[in-house]
Formats: C-alpha cells, structure tokens, sequence
C-alpha cells in the first residue's frame, strides 16, 4: 500500500497556515498529519498547491512508489489518534473506497490497476480527478480541519489520547507522577508541576527553567524552553526550538516561535517565527461572555459556537512591546504589529492602525529579515524559501487591497 497525501481547494479556508505550509504540517493536538502518516510506514508521496511545490519538494520529497494499491488522503484530515487506528483499518481492509467529511473527499483507497491514475499529477488535475472518482462509500469515519478554529475547538478535545499515543511510544523517564521527560529533557529548581488534568511531556533536551508552573496535558517539543516563572496550563503545545515564558493556556505554537516575555496567550495559534514582544497579551473571551464570531477574508463571518477563542497569527509575524490582539482576530503572515489589534490584518504589512499609520511590507524587507532569523537559530535560507516570500506576498495582494485608503509608501520598520 502506497499514500498520497493531497491538499484540496479547502486549504484556501486555513488561511494564514495553509499560505506558507503544506496543510498537513498544521500541528494540532501535539501532531501533524504527516507525523501520524509518517506511523504507517508506507511509501508517501504529496500534491500541494503550485506555490508550495518548490518547499515541500525539499521537506517533504517523495518516496519511490511501487506498483500497489493507492491510499489518497486529504491533507485537512485532523492529526488525532484515531485518524492513525482509522487509517491503519482502511490499509488492513484494501477495500476499494471513498469515505468522506459531509460532502467533501477524506480519504479514497484505489487497487493497484487504478493507482498510476493519480500518480504524477499537479494539483488541479489531482483533484480534478478526484471529484470525478466514483467508488463505493466505506464504512468509518474521519473528520477534516474546515476553518483557523477548528484547530483550537479540536486541539482540546484530542490532546489526552494523543499525549497516550506518544507516551505509549516512549522511551521516557517518568520524573514525578505524571512528568514524562525524553533523553536530555531537565526541569529546573522548585517547577511546580499540576497532572491532575493529564500529563505533561517533554521530548529531547526541552527545558523549563526554574520557579515555573506546569498544568497538564501539556507536550513540550524538541529543544522548546519555558522561560522561569512561567504559567503554561492546560492543552500548550509547544512546537521544537520555541521559547516561551509569562502566561500561556490552551495554545499551539509551531516551531521556531517565541514568546519569552510577561503577558498572555490564550486559545490562539502562532505559526512558525513568530515573535511577541514582550508585554504583548491576546483576548480570548467577550466581555459578553457570548459565542465568538470569526471573519475570514473573502468569506461571510462564520459562527464558532465557541465560547473562548483567541486569535490565529501566520508564519514570520512580530508584535511590539505591549501589543494588544483583541477576541477572535485573524493575522496575516509576515506581518509586523503595534498598539491595538481590533480588526484582522492582512499579511505583509506594519500595521499601527492605532496611531494612525499602516504601510506594506515588500518582499524583499521580509526575505532580509526571514534570512537573520534562520542565521540565528543556524538554519539555512534556501532559494525556495525566498521564492515562497515572493509567492506569497502576491497572492495576498487582495487582503491589502481593503487598506488602500489607509497604506503608506514607506514602511514603519525596515
């Protein structure tokens, strides 16, 4: 059995993620999708949209696919445990297929005679191909990630069983009730650690410094450091190589990411290089205490049913000091924050709208600072990693557009 992985025209809902990575590198409840596909110990290959080709070729290159049944899978499908047991049925059975979320494909089993079907093709000829698949329905279920919320609604509802899978896995020491630490993994002096709620996990040389406080289920990534006296509570994911100190619940932060300083984050999504200044806080509950409201770009405003919900910020943003994000906003991706956020922001600008002044950002500032951040954490800039900038900061064009009467020729930072 071969895998496809495969992103749809539903990845444009996901946006900012799905702007600057492959949907299936969304981490949500301590994983991503291929980090679970990656369990099956199949031959996978990946269709991403055209911008994100030339990067994902370099993370993620195919593997050699021989001549076997083919298992399509959507790269929106939620990274949970029981995606894995799912999938690992659908491959035992090889029952030619299709399962679905509502209308749209989740996952399609095709016998080896059909396979170079879908072998080899872009992304608009794969999924047109796929809408005209027609197999009979089989029997399960899998769910898919629709909007930036999803994450954050499901993030809770999955974490325990993935924290077991994990844990189950090992090796770790188990360093008080309930602590499980990987090789290299150190807790410093007086960290007071909560599992009541579930355990706390840390992989390969993580650290938490000392006078910290710890409430499960948390999973520290590889590397990852929370700074002394930290409060990081409840359903924190912490990407590999991120740091984060004050007050933290509920959040997924991917890798290389930083939060180091005083101030909160609550039910919120930070992508990969992101840095809050210190000071900088996010809302996640109304002062209404009603249900929150999301507004997407290019979308009519969606209802969350979602009582707490922060906000949902994209690859390569910075905040200055003293930030404030307001409920259930959405930021762009290479984006650079000041005063207060009461509106979503599009990518690629400085955004101080609070003081009067919004400029864009042009490609090759972002590029320049992309290339100092990777020096810093030793991390090669490549060509296609500059190429995606560039990709990108045309294809978000249109969210700029709506600040036409409010942008600046020069930008704010350079």
């Amino acid at each position: 059995m071969n895998i496809l992985l495969f992103e749809d025209k539903g990845v444009a809902l996901l946006r900012p993620m799905t702007l600057t990575r492959p949907a299936f590198t969304i981490r949500c409840g301590s994983f991503c999708l291929a980090e679970l596909v990656a369990r099956l110990g199949r031959p996978t290959a990946y269709v991403v949209q055209p911008h994100l080709a030339q990067v994902a070729a370099c993370d993620f290159p195919d593997d050699e696919l021989d001549e076997a049944p083919l298992l399509l899978l959507n790269a929106r499908l939620l990274p949970a445990s029981w995606t894995l047991v799912e999938l690992s049925r659908l491959i035992a059975a090889g029952t030619p297929g299709v399962l679905h979320h509502g209308p749209v494909l989740a996952a399609a089993l095709v016998d080896s005679a059909r396979a170079g079907e879908f072998l080899g093709l872009g992304y608009a000829e794969l999924n047109r191909r796929l809408a005209a698949l027609e197999l009979p329905a089989l029997g399960g279920e899998l769910t898919l990630l629709t909007y930036p919320h999803d994450l954050i609604r499901h993030h809770a509802e999955i974490f325990a069983e993935n924290l077991e899978l994990r844990i189950g896995e090992g090796p770790y020491e188990q360093a008080a009730d309930g602590v499980f630490l990987a090789a290299g993994a150190t807790l410093g002096p007086q960290v007071v650690t909560d599992t009541s709620a579930g355990p706390i996990v840390l992989e390969e040389e993580a650290h938490v410094g000392a006078f910290a406080y710890l409430k499960g289920p948390l999973h520290l990534g590889r590397g990852a450091r929370v700074n002394e006296h930290a409060s990081i509570k409840n359903h924190v994911a912490l990407g590999h190589t991120t740091k984060v100190g004050g007050e933290v619940s509920e959040s997924i932060i991917e890798p290389y990411s930083n939060k180091q300083h005083l101030g909160f984050l609550g039910h919120s999504y930070l992508g990969s290089w992101v840095n809050l200044g210190a000071g900088t806080s996010n809302s996640n509950l109304k002062n209404t205490y009603g249900k929150i409201g999301m507004s997407y770009h290019g979308h009519e405003r969606v209802a969350t049913e979602m009582q707490f919900m922060g906000c949902v910020v994209g690859d390569y943003t910075k905040t200055a000091i003293n930030t404030s994000i307001f409920t259930g906003k959405i930021i762009g991706v290479c984006s650079m924050l000041y005063g207060y956020i009461t509106r979503n922001v599009p990518g690629f600008v400085n955004y101080a709208r609070s003081f009067g002044q919004v400029s864009e950002v042009p490609p090759r500032i972002m590029a320049a600072i992309q290339g100092r951040a990777f020096a810093r954490r030793g991390v090669e800039q490549r060509p296609c990693d500059v190429a995606l900038i560039e990709s990108v900061f045309e294809l978000t064009r249109g969210e700029r557009d709506a600040l036409e009467d409010t942008l600046t020729d020069d930008p704010l930072a350079i």
